[in-house]
Formats: structure tokens, C-alpha cells, sequence
């Protein structure tokens, strides 16, 4: 009896070693199956090597440094659906991102996705809450297409995916309503202490034409100018931007002088034509930010051309290459080249933006393509996460 007890003993201890080994094997299998699935887990593939090694070399003026150089956290990862790019970008630049994703997927022949977070830092300290970097728009004269310029500007940058609002500091002639279409809207308060910005054309906007009319505002004095536009400044309710663009008035008198000085720029633009007295302006301008310190991030030389609506033939109706000439003499950027366009000056009367009306066509492709250079423009000289930007090594000695 107890011959066969052990016996039944050996066999019971077989068959639950068996059983074991069973379920050990199945558990390896899965594991196997899952974490191959994960191409995380194993060598990149051919095609995330071709994506990342395309990343790494394209260019453009917004990329002269390629795409990864202006990323953090980035992750390629490959399924049997299609290839995404995951990460952190500096500066908004979708449009840019999105051709590149699209020539991509045509030449791996799968669909490439380029998702990429924006994630815009500040680059300068200052008291103003909810925006993050203020830029000012500037020009040496009136009549160069100024104010017209920064609203396309603002609306481009916003296309390109940051949060955006506009800051009308032309106290004496305010048109920024009129452009954003917006002319009879009233800025609300909540607190009876800060006001909540209007919004036209998806971006926040700030002007003394919202608040006084048009004749009152043309005949204010110097020191009362200035505190209405303190005012306007600090007293209106911002929401989280990545970008306030302000619009200076024209000239580099001392209500210009003041107000840069007032307003804690990161950076400004300079918008001229390319006519020799037009040239001379924006000099003095740049001279103007220069005595204040605040960095010129480019020139932007608008009314460059004019393109014949018949024939396409462009001609050079304030004379050529201008602003190339004093963007080399500063040795400052030239964000872009804008042509002299009915449709545009049409659109700014209505309210509209050709960024928005006719967003594939050529003078909206000119704005964005400036919005982007402008950012990137901003991101590689000041932002510490830059790849212009050295690494600091400290060691203890």
C-alpha cells in the first residue's frame, strides 16, 4: 500500500510539474508577443531612422538649425498604421510642420504625423499677467503698411498655433478695430477695475478706439497719451498669451521714445518700403530701439512689388532690394517681402485677413512665413532652450 502511495505520490508531482511548465511557457509567449509590439523595446526601424535622420537635416529659415535641434523630449515611434513624431517645440510654426509631415508620408509612402506641443516660454520678466512675450511693430513713418502688417502678423502667428492678442498703441490715429472688424464692439469689466480684451478675427485686441471716438482721440497731448496707453497696458485682462503684439505709431519722437521704454519688449520689428526716404525712417527707428536696448528681431519691407493681375509681371514701384540693403547695413534679419496688393488694403477696410480668407494663396503663405521666421527669430537669439544658446559647465575645483 504504501508501494503505490508513492507512486501516486511520483505522478501527482509530474503532472503539476507539467501543469507548471504549461503555464510558465504560455506566460513567456506573452510577454514575448506584448513587449515585441512595443518598438520602443527594440532597435529603431527603417523608417524612424529615415524620419529622424530627415528631421535632423532639414532647413529653412525658421529651421536653419533642423527640426530636432528646436525640439525636446522627442520620440519616433512606428505602428502598423503610420509613423508619429512626439515632443516640445519652442515657437509656433504648424503650417511648416504639417508640409513637412506631408512630404513625409510621400516619400516613405506612410502616413508621417508631426505632433508636436507648443510650448512658448517667456523671454523677458515683467509684471504684465497671462502674456508671456510682448513684441512691438514699428516703423520710421506713416504710410508703410505698419498697422496692416502687425493685425496679418498677429493673425498669422495664431494660424501657426500660438495664443495671440494685439495692443493698439497709436493714441492719436487707432485703426486696429477697424482691421480686425470689431470697430463698434466696447470692452467689457467685470471688476470695474480691468478691462476684458475684444475679440476679432480669433485674436485679443486692445485700442483707445474701442473706448473714446475717433475725433477725441486725434487731439490728446503727450503726457495724457501716455498714461491712457499705461492704461490700456497694464489694466487689461490678458488671457494666458503667448504673443501681444503692439502696434507703435509711427515716428521716433518722444511719445515713441517713452512708450518703448514703458513697455517691457523682448523684441521689435521694423516695417518699411523700399523707397530711399521710407529706408532713412527705419533707420532712426532702429537707432530708437537700439538706445533702449531692446532687440531688433528683423525688418519686414513691405509693398516690395506689384504683381499685374493680368499678366503676373511684378514691378518695383517704390524701387528694389531696398530693405535687403538696410537689413545687411544693421545686420539684422529680413523676416519677409510683402507685395503691394489691392486685396489686402480691401480686406483691412472690411475687417478680414488675407491669412484667413485666402489661407493657400501667395501673400497669406508671405505672412505666415514671416509669423514663423519672426518666432524662430525670437526662440534662437533669447530663449535658453535654443540650440544657439551655449551650455554652461560648472565645476568644482
Amino acid at each position: 500500500m504504501a508501494q503505490w502511495y508513492k507512486i501516486y505520490h511520483h505522478l501527482s508531482l509530474l503532472f503539476l510539474l507539467f501543469f507548471a511548465y504549461r503555464q510558465i511557457k504560455v506566460v513567456i509567449l506573452f510577454s514575448k508577443f506584448f513587449s515585441s509590439s512595443d518598438p520602443r523595446n527594440s532597435e529603431p526601424t527603417e523608417n524612424e531612422v529615415i524620419v529622424e535622420s530627415t528631421l535632423a537635416q532639414y532647413h529653412s529659415e525658421a529651421f536653419p538649425k533642423g527640426v530636432i535641434n528646436c525640439c525636446q523630449h522627442l520620440t519616433i515611434k512606428e505602428s502598423k498604421k503610420d509613423i508619429v513624431v512626439k515632443g516640445e517645440i519652442g515657437f509656433p510654426c504648424q503650417t511648416e510642420l504639417d508640409e513637412l509631415s506631408h512630404q513625409l508620408t510621400k516619400a516613405i509612402n506612410k502616413q508621417v504625423v508631426i505632433d508636436l506641443t507648443l510650448l512658448v516660454m517667456p523671454i523677458k520678466k515683467h509684471d504684465i499677467a497671462d502674456v508671456k512675450n510682448i513684441i512691438a511693430v514699428a516703423s520710421g513713418k506713416g504710410g508703410v503698411g505698419k498697422s496692416t502688417t502687425a493685425v496679418n502678423l498677429a493673425v498669422a502667428l495664431q494660424a501657426e498655433g500660438a495664443r495671440v492678442g494685439i495692443l493698439d498703441a497709436d493714441i492719436y490715429g487707432p485703426s486696429i478695430p477697424l482691421m480686425l472688424g470689431v470697430k463698434n464692439e466696447k470692452p467689457m469689466s467685470e471688476d470695474g477695475k480691468s478691462m476684458i480684451p475684444v475679440n476679432g478675427l480669433g485674436v485679443e485686441a486692445m485700442s483707445i478706439g474701442f473706448l473714446v471716438p475717433d475725433s477725441d482721440a486725434a487731439v490728446w497731448r503727450g503726457p495724457m497719451a501716455s498714461r491712457a496707453f499705461d492704461q490700456l497696458l497694464n489694466e487689461t485682462r490678458w488671457s494666458e498669451l503667448d504673443y501681444l503684439i503692439v502696434d507703435m505709431p509711427p515716428g521716433t519722437g518722444d511719445i515713441q521714445l517713452t512708450l518703448s521704454q514703458k513697455v517691457p519688449v523682448c523684441g521689435a520689428v521694423i516695417v518699411t518700403t523700399p523707397q530711399d526716404i521710407a529706408l532713412a525712417d527705419a533707420n532712426k527707428g532702429i537707432a530708437m530701439f537700439d538706445k533702449v536696448n531692446v532687440p531688433i528681431l528683423g525688418l519686414i519691407e513691405n509693398m516690395s512689388y506689384h504683381i499685374c493681375d493680368n499678366c503676373g509681371h511684378q514691378s518695383f514701384l517704390f524701387g528694389e532690394q531696398g530693405g535687403v540693403d538696410a537689413a545687411k547695413a544693421h545686420n539684422v534679419p529680413l523676416l519677409g517681402q510683402l507685395p503691394l496688393s489691392l486685396a489686402v488694403r480691401e480686406n483691412a477696410d472690411q475687417g478680414l485677413s488675407q491669412v484667413i480668407e485666402n489661407s493657400t494663396g501667395q501673400i497669406a503663405q508671405q505672412y505666415l512665413k514671416i509669423a514663423r521666421n519672426l518666432a524662430g527669430q525670437l526662440f534662437l537669439t533669447k530663449d535658453k532652450r535654443s540650440p544657439d544658446t551655449p551650455d554652461i559647465l560648472i565645476k568644482e575645483v
